[in-house]
């Protein structure tokens, strides 16, 4: 198996007196994905913003391409190749989709917007991910779920990320919608990116990822291997059922939410 291209080991993190995470390990590696799985408060959150840059973490090492990094802010991990989708996908309604992609990275050439290059490359991003929207100058507001959501990813593919995280992508999208977003989690991986997917339902995780990592009340509750595991195992690990293998005790401190 290739080297992680992210790895985080022994990532702590506290709230004041909430332990949200505990000496939690973590990797993802070029062209795989990765369900990040857990209960409410399990730590899933926190993790994603010691990841990003949002919240760093009190203790522990972030590893990127085997070297140890520094990731204190958001364009700590930007920079190094890091983007997170959220579930909000933070897109403006009355700007169209080459709009959105762009926005606050406008291409200019002579004083004016280049309207054409960004057009173009817009165009070549959703080709890449063969997202199907009725046209690139359609306002965001008028399409579908699943048509954002390819928007978000396509803007967070911009700047050449190697590692993508996404938020609960598929939260409140109806079945072809969710279809046509986990269709998007699958050119991703087949683009070489490392994707990670946080999300509470297994069935759409046990179609895209390779595996999954499971935390419970802020520690690692079992790393699996989706082609070897059942959903049965993953959801024992997330309820602490399972007291032995890959599963976490019930009987660690509870942490409260994360």
């Amino acid at each position: 198996m290739a080297a992680p291209v992210l790895e985080l080991r022994g990532i702590s993190k506290r709230f004041g007196a909430v332990q949200a995470l505990s000496e939690v390990d973590f990797h993802v590696t070029p062209g795989e994905v990765v369900g990040l799985v857990g209960d409410n408060g399990a730590g899933k959150s926190t993790l994603v913003k010691v990841i990003s840059g949002v919240g760093p973490a009190d203790e522990g090492t972030i590893m990127w391409d085997e070297h140890q990094v520094s990731v204190q802010r958001p364009h700590d991990a930007q920079t190094l190749g890091i983007v997170t989708v959220y579930q909000d996908l933070a897109l403006c309604d009355n700007l169209d989709v080459v709009g959105n992609l762009f926005l606050g990275r406008e291409r200019t050439r002579g004083g004016s917007l280049d309207e054409i290059s960004m057009e173009r490359e817009t165009r070549e991003l959703l080709q890449t991910l063969s997202a199907r929207l009725p046209n690139v100058r359609t306002p965001v507001a008028s399409l579908s779920g699943g048509q954002r959501q390819a928007v978000a990813i396509s803007r967070s593919l911009l700047g050449r990320p190697r590692v993508v995280l996404l938020d609960e992508p598929t939260a409140a999208l109806g079945v072809a919608q969710t279809a046509q977003v986990l269709d998007l989690i699958h050119r991703l991986r087949e683009s070489g990116l490392g994707v990670v997917v946080v999300s509470h339902n297994l069935a759409d995780i046990f179609k895209v990822a390779d595996r999954v990592s499971v935390l419970r009340l802020g520690y690692n509750a079992g790393d699996f291997m989706v082609r070897e595991a059942s959903q049965e195992e993953i959801v024992a690990a997330i309820t602490g059922a399972d007291v032995g293998g890959n599963g976490a005790s019930d009987d660690r401190p509870r942490n409260g939410e994360a």
